[in-house]
């Protein structure tokens, strides 16, 4: 396979792993009748089921690759960039709305680019200050037109509504960096095995989460509606959690890693779309522009990074 070849179908699977992500967004609209913990537990009992079921023919084999210390990091990856981050998306989207949390969740590269400055060759922080006053910005402007589009009743339920927006972009930030450095330890193991060991981990947490999700606002529900929540449920488990992992790590494995992290954009720029459809509506002037000052942020930081590679690569000529 030549490199354009290579770089075209790593890009295909960032985009449809981003489309299949942008589900998740609309998955608490779908179920409105639920609480966010109520669709965590749905969502993560069914992550759980499947991934052992796919692990059960190779289980000695993959367990034994694992010890405590992995499972213990396995347990906290869940709980960041499963349990925790979809009990704060699915609160945010309840309270705030799909778009404004979509935007919000889209800074996720260059958060994690943030974090990543520190560790050795990575690019200067300072060279990274436009993107990140554009990301910003793009805040800015999106938490106004949250704000502003709310009822006076109801502005106290679009500011928790933003800062559980940004509780879960710094949730799954924490995940994103973590789980990428346990990655690169565990050499041994497969990213698909390690996304499915996660699952697991996922799954049984999920089974100590359904005990408050069922007394904690929980009320009666009619038999459509619990249907509907064990569609949703199912649904994003595979789709999102399965189907889409398997491609972003599909994608991870033909991209360099300056290139697939902003693939992350695609699930943002697709919850829109999924938000605007749903909502039957156009994007408003400043949601447009929370979008243009986003695009720019992840660009600029693209930019950067391949000014950083383009400068290491000259270096190594003359060396």
């Amino acid at each position: 396979m030549t490199g354009q070849s290579r770089t075209l179908l790593g890009v295909g699977c960032g985009m449809a792993a981003g489309a299949l992500w942008g589900l998740v967004f609309l998955a608490p609209e779908l179920a409105a009748e639920f609480t966010p913990l109520q669709l965590a537990a749905g969502r993560y009992l069914a992550y759980g089921a499947i991934a052992a079921a796919l692990l059960a023919p190779r289980w000695r084999t993959v367990s034994a690759a694992v010890g405590r210390r992995e499972w213990f990091a396995l347990s906290w990856l869940s709980v960041l960039g499963n349990t925790l981050y979809y009990v704060l998306l699915a609160s945010a989207v309840q309270m705030g709305g799909v778009a404004m949390t979509s935007v919000v969740i889209g800074f996720l590269p260059v958060a994690v680019t943030v974090i990543g400055s520190r560790d050795h060759g990575a690019v200067a922080l300072r060279r990274l200050i436009p993107s990140l006053v554009m990301g910003a910005g793009g805040v800015a402007c999106i938490a106004w037109q949250s704000m502003d589009a709310a009822a006076p009743s109801s502005e106290t339920k679009a500011i928790i509504g933003l800062a559980c927006a940004i509780g879960a972009l710094g949730s799954w930030t924490a995940y994103a960096v973590w789980n990428g450095r346990w990655l690169a330890r565990m050499q041994h193991v497969s990213a698909h095995d390690w996304s499915l060991l996660t699952g697991v981990a996922t799954g049984a947490q999920a089974i100590v989460l359904a005990i408050p999700a069922a007394l904690i606002g929980a009320s009666a529900h009619a038999s459509d509606e619990w249907i509907g929540f064990v569609a949703v449920s199912a649904g994003v488990a595979i789709f999102a959690s399965i189907v889409g992992n398997a491609l972003w790590n599909r994608a991870s494995r033909l991209l360099p890693l300056t290139l697939v992290g902003q693939m992350i954009l695609f699930e943002t720029l697709f919850a829109l779309l999924y938000g605007f459809l749903w909502e039957q509506r156009w994007p408003t002037a400043a949601e447009l522009a929370a979008i243009v000052l986003m695009v720019a942020s992840v660009v600029t930081c693209v930019s950067a990074h391949r000014q950083r590679q383009g400068a290491s690569h000259a270096q190594d000529q003359y060396a």
